[in-house]
């Protein structure tokens, strides 16, 4: 159900893309997450702070492409959240008791969460900062080079795919970290 919450913003842009171009899209994305963020009021009395991040560009972006008749500051939109995103998993290796992606991935590994080492954490930590790098840097590339009609499947479709094979692929490299192997602390001499 989560899931298909939070795709509710990418489905209205499309669908309002398609039936109305980018300024009725641009009005659909803004609706559509002042959806999510009640609907994840309502259930849980908190904004998930990617959520939260998500919506004020969202809104200031968008708000800006309406006002202005201006599209590439929608366009813009990704490039600015990834790599905003990016440097609080970058900040996170030195701010707080964890960094950014073990608490957003734990629930990958469950019980086997403490079996995790530090470093690999960080490892993972630092993938997500790369990902969200490139992430934006892709965005920017495509806006530049490419026409309006490329730029909102590369957002609705590559971005999604992209992340979601980055997102497994992570997923299953650290529940192979999480493993029974791990669970065991060798000895002095190497041996458990």
């Amino acid at each position: 159900m989560q899931a298909l919450l939070e795709l509710l913003p990418l489905v209205a842009f499309i669908v309002a893309y398609k039936a109305g171009g980018i300024y009725v899209a641009t009005g659909a994305l803004m609706a559509a997450m002042a959806v999510l963020l009640l609907v994840d009021w309502v259930r849980t009395r908190r904004i998930p702070p990617l959520h939260g991040i998500s919506a004020a560009l969202v809104f200031a972006f968008g708000a800006l492409t309406l006002l202005l008749h201006d599209e590439r500051f929608i366009q813009l939109k990704p490039t600015v959240f990834f790599w905003a995103v990016g440097i609080a998993f970058l900040a996170s290796h030195w701010l707080g008791a964890k960094p950014l992606a073990q608490r957003l991935m734990s629930a990958a590994v469950g019980e086997s969460l403490g079996q995790v080492a530090r470093a690999d954490w960080l490892k993972l930590n630092l993938a997500w900062v790369a990902f969200y790098l490139v992430m934006g840097a892709a965005n920017l590339a495509v806006v530049s080079n490419y026409s309006q009609d490329t730029w909102v499947n590369f957002k609705v479709y590559g971005i999604t795919a992209a992340t979601l094979v980055f997102v497994v692929a992570q997923s299953l490299w650290l529940t192979r970290r999480a493993g029974p192997e791990s669970a065991v602390a060798p000895g002095p001499e190497g041996r458990p």
